[in-house]
């Protein structure tokens, strides 16, 4: 059932997605931040992972990125990255979200490179060929940390100063007029 809770946030998640479509350095992305956010907050678990994902691909398909062979990987980094949201939703302190929103970037970096080096054909499938895979994915990875820190503060810190004001995008208060 839709109520202010649940569109406020499909807004929110919608709104941090379509920040994919300004200039931006490599990485420095909201998409992780949006997998953790939607974890933690959607109460139904399949609307935790179809929200982020489906504005994900939303955004990947406006953006031109076509199906390529890494793309589960990616997809399914975001995937356990919403897991860890699920897990925030019954610990929702700033280091609990801190050492989740560290945990999805590193989840990323180690899935999609092993995606890169398995199936991308740049690499040889051999340990040289992971190592060098990782290495080169290093300057990447700052990026990553950086995006996901500033949209994990921007979206959890926007919901929750959103909920100071508005009582009705509370859990409470919105568990009169359905789940969100």
């Amino acid at each position: 059932m839709l109520n202010a809770r649940f569109v406020t946030l499909v807004g929110m998640t919608l709104a941090a997605a379509g920040t994919r479509l300004l200039p931006h350095p490599p990485n420095l992305t909201p998409i992780a931040a949006m997998a953790l956010f939607g974890g933690a907050h959607l109460a139904s678990p399949l609307a935790a992972f179809s929200v982020p994902l489906s504005a994900m691909l939303l955004s990947d398909l406006l953006l031109g990125f076509g199906l390529h062979p890494v793309m589960p990987f990616v997809y399914g980094s975001f995937a356990v990255t919403v897991w860890l949201g699920r897990w925030l939703r019954t610990r929702r302190s700033s280091v609990a979200i801190t050492v989740a929103a560290v945990c999805g970037s590193v989840v990323f970096f180690v899935v999609t490179n092993l995606g890169v080096w398995l199936v991308g054909g740049l690499y040889p499938r051999t340990l040289d060929g992971l190592v060098t895979c990782y290495i080169a994915a290093i300057p990447f990875f700052r990026n990553t940390l950086a995006g996901d820190a500033f949209y994990t503060v921007a979206l959890f810190g926007g919901f929750a100063l959103a909920q100071r004001y508005f009582p009705a995008l509370d859990e409470r208060g919105s568990a009169a007029l359905g789940s969100a």
